[in-house]
């Protein structure tokens, strides 16, 4: 029998032990007080200690989807890890990741999509779905805490570490799960955000800028601009897709990367700011992992209601987005 479409049936989401807040980052940078919420959003993060790990991280998020999901272990057929932290440069992780849940039956693959990365895996997953009648894991997870510059205001201030997951799985006879899709890239904006060494056009070498191997971003004001104009563009052909209007969204999840951000794709599309799904102010900016740690947060507060409507967004390094309609 054809598989019709898909259903987000499990939900997961994980963060590192230690908290940290504002205060300690505004002392170390030499900021007053409040200048990292105003701007962003942000009052606390999550930052990996000692021992954890990626893979770890992502487990975590993955094991508590699967179990939301009701699902068998052997029925996931395949395993989508978006990172950009992964364990190693090689192996990917995806594989330990799926080895670690007891994932005998499934394949596993790392994807490298920066913010908007859980979008990509998402389609891809979808798409897996439909064509083969087969359960997919997708997870989002990194350790950017490991990536930072604790010196460059723009990033030290934003950057957290977190994992999220969702569980897809066959569903047939109606339109569920993701109704429509748009991704984009623009490489113009490739050198907006990047991790300059460690690639290989510039690889590890002795003596090399420890900076060099650190994130960095570099106009603030480009990356805010661009972000908003690519999650508006893309939300609206997603939108023009399902054939519904900003009204007609329940909720909107978007990347967590500024409130102000949001706040404004959200005016360019008519919707509701009461209706946004708002996690950075607990849990930072932590690229492609804030969308589907939002999912299952808000799921765990208010459960999705059938025939309920979520708008995602996202855009980041690269330049990458996208958009999807998620109908439960």
């Amino acid at each position: 029998m054809q598989t019709l479409s898909c259903r987000l049936a499990g939900f997961g989401h994980a963060v590192p032990k230690r908290c940290v807040d504002n205060a300690e980052i505004e002392a170390s940078l030499g900021l007053e007080q409040g200048w990292i919420e105003r701007r962003t959003g942000i009052r606390t993060r999550h930052w990996a200690g000692y021992g954890e790990t990626l893979s770890g991280l992502a487990a975590v998020a993955g094991r508590m989807a699967l179990e939301d999901a009701r699902i068998a272990r052997d029925d996931i057929a395949l395993t989508l890890l978006a990172t950009s932290t992964p364990d190693h440069l090689l192996p990917p992780s995806a594989p330990l990741l799926a080895h670690q849940l007891g994932l005998q039956k499934s394949g596993a693959i790392d994807l490298a999509g920066a913010c908007s990365g859980f979008l990509y895996a998402l389609t891809l997953a979808d798409g897996f779905v439909r064509a083969w009648g087969l359960a997919v894991l997708v997870v989002a997870a990194n350790i950017l805490s490991r990536r930072i510059n604790p010196t460059e205001r723009a990033s030290a201030a934003l950057f957290a570490d977190a994992a999220g997951a969702v569980v897809l799985v066959p569903e047939r006879g109606q339109r569920r799960g993701l109704v429509s899709a748009n991704l984009v890239s623009d490489g113009s904006g490739y050198d907006l955000i990047t991790i300059p060494s460690g690639g290989s056009s510039r690889p590890f070498c002795g003596g090399a800028n420890p900076e060099e191997f650190q994130m960095t971003m570099r106009d603030g004001r480009e990356v805010f601009l661009r972000a908003v104009e690519l999650m508006t563009k893309t939300s609206r052909k997603a939108l023009e897709q399902a054939e519904i209007g900003g009204s007609d969204v329940d909720r909107f999840i978007p990347h967590q990367a500024n409130e102000r951000i949001f706040d404004a794709v959200c005016g360019n599309l008519g919707i509701d700011p009461a209706r946004t799904v708002r996690t950075i102010g607990s849990f930072g900016n932590s690229s492609a992992a804030t969308i589907p740690l939002s999912l299952s947060v808000t799921k765990k507060e208010r459960p999705f209601a059938e025939g309920e409507t979520l708008l995602l967004t996202a855009a980041g390094a690269g330049l990458t987005g996208g958009a999807a309609i998620v109908r439960f």
